[in-house]
């Protein structure tokens, strides 16, 4: 009888275990942030250098995941952007802006599985949290908060034990609003005059490893 009382409490945690996803991944992001674009190419770039439609981000993410039914998974991402620009000003001055967007999202799944493979595809929403450091003369920090979402699909290819290479694809779209300063001072468009954000539409790719409990 004590065995099986042991079985009981044992084969429902090994069920458990083996529903969990952990992965760490770094990737590219290939964006569109018109506001933030058209700040930069109406007040400091140079004329024959203004940024493109799309410009590259690096992106570091971590996932955990739980599959509640077969075919279903839902995640925890936490996702981190960073991005940055400088060039020359005269008098011999330089002009630098970067920034870090971090990007927390809760993902569905639809899950298809097999021997040494997995593929998801879902969709997701979450806040999102900009700072930014811009110094021309000196420093200022500004801070943005919003929202995104996202569709994504990764895909799983076992290394072996429980180790998986992960690649990844998604796109994005992140609203996290106008940028301001401590003492709500806003960044403002040199040519009309608008409130700059970091609203982006971003397209993104992503490899690394997961770990399949």
């Amino acid at each position: 009888m004590r065995k099986y009382i042991i079985y009981f409490f044992l084969v429902p945690l090994f069920v458990i275990n083996a529903q969990w996803d952990l992965s760490i991944s770094m990737g590219l992001d290939f964006k569109s942030a018109s506001s933030f674009r058209d700040y930069i190419n109406s007040g400091f770039a140079p004329a024959n250098d203004k940024l493109s439609t799309f410009s590259s981000s690096v992106n570091f993410n971590g996932e955990a995941g739980y599959q509640f039914t077969e075919t279903f998974q839902l995640a925890l991402e936490y996702s981190l952007s960073i991005d940055s620009y400088n060039t020359s000003v005269a008098p011999g001055g330089v002009y630098d802006i970067s920034y870090s967007s971090h990007r927390p999202s809760l993902i569905g799944y639809y899950v298809i599985s097999g021997d040494g493979y997995k593929f998801k595809l879902g969709g997701g929403v979450g806040p999102r949290f900009i700072s930014l450091e811009e110094k021309i003369i000196s420093s200022t920090n500004y801070t943005a908060k919003g929202f995104g979402v996202l569709l994504k699909a990764d895909g799983n290819t076992l290394l072996g034990g429980n180790l998986y290479a992960l690649i990844g694809f998604d796109i994005r779209y992140d609203m996290p609003g106008d940028l301001k300063s401590g003492d709500d001072t806003y960044i403002q468009n040199y040519g009309n005059g608008e409130k700059v954000n970091l609203n982006a539409l971003s397209f993104g790719i992503k490899l690394g490893v997961a770990y399949l409990l």
